[in-house]
């Protein structure tokens, strides 16, 4: 599955789409790529003279990842988007840099209507530098729309 596929099936848009490609999905497993550059806009801040990709973006990617599973095996899911409900058990093994590849391994543990269990880890050259155990929440598009997070009047533009 190429970019454009994962777009189709992801509502992420750059700069927070953090998968490049599908390279399997078998059954209730998916492998997914994150190919790290130096161009990520978390770089700029994290950290300015060691670039380190975040422990929660890693998440995100592996929620990602997660999300495109369970796109394809319920088609009830479809107009519906992810949410991440709870992380498990989560490690971090090894600082993840530009240039290195995520492979991304996730397996489904548990779908029912509205609630996905999901498990995996990523690796970079076939060392693991993070896992967990993902929880995350099928919502209607209309009822995400109409809980938008409130921004205080002295915030807004």
């Amino acid at each position: 599955m190429d970019v454009q596929e994962i777009r189709e099936t992801l509502p992420h848009r750059y700069p927070m789409l953090l998968v490049d490609r599908i390279l399997d999905i078998t059954g209730d497993s998916i492998v997914g790529i994150k190919n790290v550059t130096a161009n990520e806009p978390y770089f700029v801040g994290h950290f300015p003279n060691f670039l380190v990709m975040p422990g929660v973006l890693i998440i995100e990617a592996m929620a990602q990842v997660s999300g495109i599973l369970v796109a394809k095996l319920a088609p009830h899911t479809r107009g519906k988007i992810m949410f991440l409900a709870s992380i498990e058990e989560a490690k971090f093994r090894k600082p993840v840099v530009p240039g290195d590849q995520l492979r991304i391994e996730m397996k489904l543990i548990r779908l029912k209507t509205t609630v996905a269990k999901i498990k995996g880890e990523a690796t970079v050259d076939g060392q693991v530098v993070a896992e967990a155990g993902l929880m995350c929440k099928l919502t209607d598009r209309a009822s995400e729309s109409a809980q938008a997070v409130e921004v205080p009047e002295h915030q807004m533009a």
